[in-house]
């Protein structure tokens, strides 16, 4: 972990701390090439772009794994509240390991494919050029 994580983590309420270290290693887990560094505010694991953040609130944990991962991810998540790109994870329960591991190795592989075709697109332009 990072040291502008590990601040940001221990700058937060004591009793939800263990939770966000736990959301922190699920996800350093799911995406272990990954870089750590503090975006919006927000602990962020990066890989030539932003791949998903994590915060403490006062009632929840948000996951922020973008737009694309919540629609993937609805049924799943019927029980938690959502927005666009955003996922609420009460402290009244349990966090979801699995369903936050699905989300986080999801953010990975989608970011896989994101770079593959824009390396795809720029060779093209760069050929017919």
């Amino acid at each position: 972990m990072i040291q502008e994580i590990a601040n940001y983590i221990a700058a937060q309420p004591e009793a939800i701390q263990p939770r966000l270290r736990e959301v922190y290693t699920i996800i350093k887990a799911e995406l272990p090439d990954a870089s750590e560094k503090i975006a919006y505010q927000m602990p962020t694991f990066w890989q030539g772009r932003n791949l998903i953040h994590f915060a403490g609130f006062k009632n929840h944990i948000g996951l922020y794994p973008g737009d694309g991962a919540t629609t993937v991810f609805a049924e799943k998540l019927t029980e938690y509240k959502t927005s666009k790109g955003a996922v609420q994870f009460p402290h009244t329960k349990q966090l979801p390991v699995e369903l936050i591991k699905g989300i986080a190795n999801w953010c990975g592989i989608n970011n896989i494919q994101k770079l593959t075709r824009t390396n795809r697109s720029v060779a093209c332009r760069e050929k017919q050029e």
